[in-house]
Parts: C-alpha cells; structure tokens; sequence
C-alpha cells in the first residue's frame, strides 16, 4: 500500500469516530498543518470528507453513500432490523449484530441504549474476535480450521485483568461457550463494560453471525444481563428462521 493511500484511510479511520480540526489531525500524525491540509482537500474533492462550519472535518457524503450501500448487501442485518430494535425496547441496553464475512467479523447493525450511553463499538468496525462476546459466539460454532483462519494475525495484548491471555485459554473458554450456547465478554476489553452473545445460524444451520446486549458494568453487570439470556436466544432463533 503506497504511502498516500496509507495516510487516506488512517484519516478516514480519524474521522469515523469523531469529527476533528485541522490541528488535531496534524498533531496525531506528527505532520505539518499544510502537508495535512493538502491530504484533507483531496478527500474533500473526492466527498470522502467534509469540512464543516465549525472548522472541523468529518466523514464526507459519498463515503457515507458507499458505506450504505455495501451493508445493503449484508442480508442479516436487513432480516435482523425490525428484532434488534424490538429488543433493545425490551432491554434497554446496546443490541449488536455482528457478521461473519470471510475471515473478519464485522459489526452490521447496532442499537444504542436508552440511556444515550455511547460505546466505542461501530457499525462497519471489524471486531476483535477473541476479546468480544460476539466474536467468541461465532468461534465457539466454527471448525478449528476456519477458527484458525479468523485468529490468524490475532494478537494477544493484555488490556484488563479478565483478558485472555492465549490461544488455549480461549479454547477452553470456547469448548464452554459451544456446550452452553452463549458467551459473554467480562470486561475483556474495555474493564468497565460487559456483554452477553449467542450465535445467529442461518436455516441450514451454519453460523452466519452473532447477537449481543452490552452494558457499563455501573449500570448492568453480568448477572443483571444473565436474565436476558432467554429473550436473547429467543430473538436469535427468530432471525435464523427468517434468514430462509
């Protein structure tokens, strides 16, 4: 990947979480202010970015286009829509819908809680397979093989005290998670959240994806969110069936 390609999706990653000024820009990539400016004022040409009243930059309309147009494609969130907002009413906490797409696992719909509590979770956001519940849902129901080629490249950072800290030490886990027909993610990432998550399988019983309900430990820690295991696995099972 050339250079300037480099600096254009590192940008763009910038931008997709928040809108940011010229200045911070410059001072995270450790760049002049002109030699960023210039960058900006191609993806601005491009409508990759856009430069607000504010003085800030953000994501720019045609990379919103393109992005909406290819999770069009991914017909699980389409099928999912309506019972990911249904049971986010019923819980009141953050709903993820997370897809297997190749050797990645991708974030394709989310619902945020009731609250306004944001997460750092991201429609588009590839996932960490072995730190989310979402992504521990989806290995548990693959053959070592193709877990071999979704971990490939995984690093094995420890970020809290709960992180796995192995590939045996997530087998393990994984060995449960098949047999119970659930994960959870107990802080592994982000030590203030937690999640629950169970497998989305298509109707010829291959796994295609994985739901989750997630909140700040404050507010529902593992055992509050337990409690919604039925209803969790009751609107997966109803997802699978209309995924035909």
């Amino acid at each position: 990947m050339s250079q300037t390609i480099k600096r254009a999706t590192e940008i763009l990653e910038q931008l997709s979480e928040a809108p940011r000024t010229l200045a911070e820009l410059a001072e995270i990539f450790g760049q002049h202010r002109s030699t960023v400016f210039r960058q900006l004022q191609t993806l601005e040409e491009a409508g990759f970015a856009l430069h607000r009243t504010d003085g800030t930059y953000s994501i720019g309309p045609r990379l919103i286009a393109i992005g909406q147009g290819a999770l069009e494609d991914f017909n699980l969130r389409t099928v999912a829509h309506d019972d990911l907002r249904e049971l986010q009413r019923e819980v009141g906490c953050t709903v993820h819908l997370a897809q297997l797409v190749e050797n990645s696992v991708v974030y394709v719909d989310k619902v945020e809680d009731s609250n306004g509590i944001r997460m750092y979770s991201r429609i588009g956001k590839t996932v960490l397979p072995h730190r989310t519940g979402v992504g521990k849902a989806i290995l548990s129901q693959l053959p070592e093989s193709r877990r071999d080629d979704v971990l490939a490249g995984a690093e094995w950072t420890s970020y809290t005290a709960t992180t796995l800290r192995t590939r045996e030490e997530l087998d393990a886990q994984l060995e449960e998670i098949a047999r119970d027909g659930w994960a959870v993610d107990d802080g592994e990432f982000e030590d203030f959240m937690n999640c629950i998550a169970v497998p989305v399988r298509d109707s010829s019983g291959s796994i295609i994806g994985a739901l989750s309900i997630s909140s700040i430990r404050v507010v529902k820690d593992l055992e509050a969110l337990r409690g919604y295991l039925p209803l969790l696995l009751a609107t997966a099972a109803r997802i699978s069936e209309r995924l035909g």
